[in-house]
């Protein structure tokens, strides 16, 4: 299971005892695998900072698990068709996260225990909360850039009625620069292909013969180009459309395709640097367009827009990572140990607040070795430290029992002071 549960008892020699005969009872009956939690001592303060520190401390304990998880669910957006490799990536201290948290052990360099108690927890408030607006604002923009690719997209995909028609027509089809010549583009169902070559010439006067042809086809039908006199353009439009042929309004522009071309490719080249560069941005083949006229892949596909660089070396080159994936990695790992730290803190503190001074008590990891054994395992610890906390205990066993002064109800309260870590992030 990727449960964990963290418990502490005093530390006299009857609850020493206490704390045997639970992982005697619990390694005997298969319930849980148990190893020793250090967290070294601090300096108290007075009682009234610790109340003080409880509530803060819970809430940074919900806000450290809640930035992890966006971070986990980070990593998995911008890996895209990696995800099957995104537990190797979500790390601590370059070891897998239950291995951490089962070897765990304070970071006297970062968390100096020589400080006051709230001077640590300020620390570890003021890294989560810079690492969470980080994440804001890089995810903002990986989000906006991925935004921009796929409104590129939706218009390089689509019917010949709704897509772009700048990664399928080139120079040579129009007639430019002339002061009475224009160039339309018609789509035909191709039911009526033979119907078109037939009567295009006669759909109105001034049309240029033979000046037909088929430069692009999708499912439902295909793109020809046909040349007429500008002044009867016009009545050429209303005379097609009356015989269900369509003439798109496109009008060749170089320098507007040129553009559209760059745009796209500084937002693959954008999007490939913030992550793994052997992602693909835009799904291969996207386009339907198969006439052989379309040289190259469609405007949809990156090979074309990379300069003519073909998919095969762009994937090959540089499997490294990029800043994003990169940050998200490093920072995760930073996260994740802050946010056991602050367990580590929170055991202490409520330790302290349960069993009082001097500080003396002892802290066990526990996991839970399958979901169905968890109601056992908890039955075994109520029954083990059940003198610390005669009503706790049998609140815990019997929903009905209220305990007095406890605002939040009687769930997660026990004899033993218990804190529960899940490490399933992406469930």
């Amino acid at each position: 299971m990727s449960e964990f549960w963290l418990i502490s008892a005093p530390g006299d020699k009857g609850n020493v005892q206490a704390l045997e005969r639970m992982n005697t009872v619990t390694s005997k009956s298969n319930l849980s695998r148990n190893t020793k939690f250090a967290i070294p001592d601090f300096k108290v303060g007075t009682l009234d900072s610790l109340v003080g520190l409880s509530d803060e401390l819970g809430k940074l304990d919900a806000f450290a698990e809640s930035l992890i998880k966006r971070m986990a669910q980070s990593v998995v957006d911008v890996m895209e068709d990696s995800e099957g490799k995104v537990q190797e990536n979500l790390l601590a201290n370059g070891v897998d996260l239950t291995s951490f948290v089962t070897h765990f052990e304070w970071d006297m360099a970062k968390y100096p225990t020589k400080q006051p108690l709230v001077s640590v927890v300020d620390t570890v408030a003021k890294q989560l909360a810079q690492i969470d607006t980080d994440l804001k604002s890089r995810t903002a923009a990986y989000n906006a850039l991925k935004t921009a690719l796929e409104n590129l997209e939706k218009r390089s995909t689509g019917t010949l009625f709704t897509r772009t028609l700048s990664d399928i027509v080139s120079k040579e089809d129009f007639v430019l620069d002339s002061e009475y010549l224009v160039t339309l583009l018609v789509i035909v169902p191709k039911a009526s292909y033979s119907q078109w070559q037939k009567t295009y010439e006669s759909l109105s006067d001034m049309v240029v013969p033979r000046s037909t042809k088929l430069i692009a086809e999708d499912t439902e039908g295909g793109l020809f180009t046909v040349t007429l006199f500008r002044k009867v353009m016009d009545d050429f439009k209303t005379k097609a459309k009356e015989n269900k042929f369509m003439v798109r309004e496109f009008y060749y522009d170089e320098k507007e395709i040129k553009r559209e071309r760059e745009e796209m490719s500084r937002l693959l080249a954008d999007k490939q640097q913030q992550y793994q560069n052997s992602c693909v941005a835009l799904k291969k083949g996207s386009s339907i367009y198969r006439d052989h006229k379309v040289k190259g892949a469609p405007l949809g596909s990156p090979a074309r827009l990379a300069a003519g660089q073909p998919d095969r070396e762009r994937e090959s080159e540089g499997e490294g990572e990029g800043p994003l994936l990169r940050w998200l990695k490093v920072n995760f790992s930073e996260a994740f140990i802050a946010w056991i730290h602050v367990k580590a803190l929170r055991v202490f503190v409520e330790s302290v607040l349960r069993y009082g001074l001097p500080v003396n008590f002892h802290t066990v990891l526990l996991q839970p070795h399958r979901k169905s054994a968890t109601k056992r395992l908890r039955e075994v610890l109520n029954s083990v430290f059940r003198h610390l906390d005669e009503v706790a205990a049998a609140s815990a066993l019997d929903a009905s029992v209220e305990i007095p002064g406890l605002p939040l109800g009687n769930q997660d309260y026990f004899p033993y002071v218990y804190f529960r870590i899940d490490l399933g992030l992406l469930d």
